[in-house]
């Protein structure tokens, strides 16, 4: 399962989701769905995204194992 820390990092920055999702060009929706993790994003995306706040993608994203 994708995790990630999108939403500290955009408080941090004071950007509102609206903001974010103009800056990598896509919907707020986008940016919600990501955050709560209902939305993968391509590896494109992610790479914008990182770009944004200055950082790798491995801090902005990481994976977690199912726990059986």
């Amino acid at each position: 399962m994708i995790k990630n820390f999108l939403t500290e990092y955009r408080k941090d920055y004071k950007f509102s989701q609206s903001y974010l999702a103009a800056q990598v060009n896509v919907s707020r929706q986008t940016i919600i769905s990501i955050e709560k993790g209902k939305f993968n994003p391509s590896l494109e995306l992610s790479f914008k995204l990182a770009r944004v706040f200055n950082v790798r993608i491995d801090e902005l994203f990481y994976y977690e194992e199912d726990k059986v």
